[in-house]
């Protein structure tokens, strides 16, 4: 495709060499309905003219609100060919979550599902500058125009292609500021460690706003002119039929959806795609579940690529084979310099349990620092390494092994969840005097949400009504499982809540369990 290892590249240059090598190539696969290289090129085009003829210039942010579907990917190419940053928002998002990531961004204009655009209504008011919203139908709310031609914009390596928000731990999400080489390499990392080949289609059902699927699922696919297979929402029952019926040779998978597969009941539809994956990649992905998949579906290669987080990805890589290494991550590789330190940043040998910090070998293959806070990204980059915040060890051998987190934020179905955001909307309850969220692990995979509470003197306040009242207020997937009433809650001398110790009572006796209630959540 014409790009070696090492060279640095753009997000329109990987799109741009697809097309030329091959326009009727099939790209884009939503549930049988295929686009072409040389189809999704005019469709971003189209959008990257009509966002022009509407004022968007180079470095300008446009927000959108989207599903899976076509208009998802041409909105990302579009975005950039105008010369803006796109800004993709995780479209459970609502109320304060959504109005501060549109506030934080400041967008020219924001594209959204007509679903969702009531949502971007009832925080306009809330917002310092009210952005345009242009809803999502035939034209894109008018957006697509009729020329086609490319505006020619070529982005330099390091220019932003995207702001991906985290779930902030210790205060609001921050934006990463991607690079367009940023999301090359990481599609190329992703390529390689897989071992896909060109002419294999992936199938997936994560969400386009995520980095997951833009750069490592749809830009891998551009490298190798190949196919991508996206699926609305994750869904085990559907999960093989829609497999077989894209051709899919590699699935790309995260959270518990990886063990709910593995260990589903067996299908007619099970037993006929034995031996059509090749490859089984995600994360988490543990060695237990590997050996499943490559047992039970006849899976060559199965496991997760290796470690990495939103501001560098990735860091340690573990390129997939039959045979993996026990519980590793992978080894060091040629993108970063990775050590593990104590808390006064010395190195710790082999075996010693510390905080993981890197720093890049090669020009941005990492977040270029967080929009608008130059003071988080210097926190973040403390002696001129990045510290992630999470704890882990090398053996003698070199492997990496990851131990814990050390920040304070939960992960729930592929999501990360913001225990910050959750209280500062937990503690608008009239009832609620204090509030505090945290993780309880669940019997699946990854974390189960519990808010821990103390209610206002004399409030009757039931465990179910505040599960129904969050149902309206925070996304499907940061709803609580769990909720506790307690008198006080733990604290140091300074008054910071005591979570670890929280973390450690997990369901108590006087915890109220969502899914022995009767209480129903929907994905919207």
């Amino acid at each position: 495709m014409g790009w070696s290892r090492g060279e640095q590249d753009t997000v329109l240059g990987v799109l741009r060499r697809a097309v030329e090598a091959d326009p009727d190539a099939v790209f884009l696969d939503f549930g049988g309905d295929l686009t072409s290289y040389g189809q999704l090129y005019r469709r971003a085009m189209r959008l990257a003219n009509g966002l022009r003829a509407h004022g968007v210039a180079p470095g300008d942010r446009v927000v959108t609100l989207m599903d899976n579907h076509v208009d998802a990917v041409a909105a990302w190419f579009g975005i950039n060919a105008a010369g803006a940053i796109s800004v993709p928002v995780n479209t459970a998002y609502k109320g304060e979550f959504l109005r501060h990531q549109i506030d934080d961004a400041g967008p020219r204009l924001v594209i959204a599902e007509p679903d969702y655009a009531g949502r971007v209504e009832d925080v306009a008011g809330d917002l310092r500058e009210r952005p345009p919203v242009f809803l999502r139908d035939a034209t894109l709310g008018g957006l697509y125009v009729d020329d086609d031609r490319d505006p020619g914009r070529q982005p330099d390596p390091g220019d932003l292609t995207m702001l991906i928000y985290t779930a902030g731990t210790t205060g609001p999400s921050k934006g990463c500021m991607i690079s367009h080489n940023y999301a090359c390499n990481l599609a190329r990392q992703s390529n390689d460690l897989a071992t896909r080949r060109p002419g294999e289609t992936v199938w997936t059902p994560q969400p386009l706003f995520h980095l997951n699927a833009t750069a490592t699922g749809v830009l891998t696919s551009a490298l190798l002119n190949s196919a991508i297979s996206v699926f609305p929402r994750f869904s085990v029952s559907r999960f093989w039929g829609d497999v077989e019926r894209s051709g899919a040779r590699m699935v790309s998978l995260l959270g518990s959806a990886i063990s709910l597969i593995a260990l589903a009941p067996e299908t007619p539809e099970t037993l006929r795609c034995r031996g059509q994956l090749r490859i089984a990649y995600g994360a988490p992905f543990p060695g237990e579940m590997a050996r499943i998949w490559r047992e039970r579906f006849g899976v060559e290669r199965a496991g997760a690529p290796g470690y990495g987080l939103s501001e560098a990805s990735m860091i340690v890589t573990a390129p997939l084979r039959p045979d993996p290494v026990p519980d590793a991550s992978g080894k060091r590789n040629e993108d970063f310099d990775v050590r593990i330190v104590d808390d006064r940043d010395e190195e710790l040998p082999p075996g010693e349990v510390g905080e993981i910090i890197c720093r890049p070998l090669r020009p941005h293959v990492m977040f270029s620092g967080y929009w608008k806070r130059p003071e988080a990204t210097l926190g973040i980059l403390r002696n001129l390494w990045l510290h992630t915040g999470d704890l882990g060890k090398f053996d003698a051998d070199g492997n990496f092994y990851f131990v814990d987190r050390k920040k304070d934020y939960l992960r729930r179905r592929g999501e990360n969840i913001s225990s910050y955001e959750l209280e500062a909307t937990f503690l608008r309850h009239p009832d609620l005097v204090e509030v505090a969220v945290h993780a309880v692990p669940s019997e699946v995979s990854e974390d189960d949400v519990k808010v821990t509470a103390v209610r206002t003197p004399g409030s009757a306040l039931s465990e179910r009504e505040l599960c129904l009242w969050a149902v309206e207020r925070v996304p499907y997937f940061a709803v609580p499982r769990y909720v506790e009433f307690r008198e006080q809650l733990p604290k140091n001398p300074v008054g910071r809540v005591l979570k670890y110790q929280l973390r450690e009572d997990g369901r108590t006796a006087g915890t109220w369990d969502r899914e022995e209630s009767d209480v129903q959540l929907t994905k919207r």
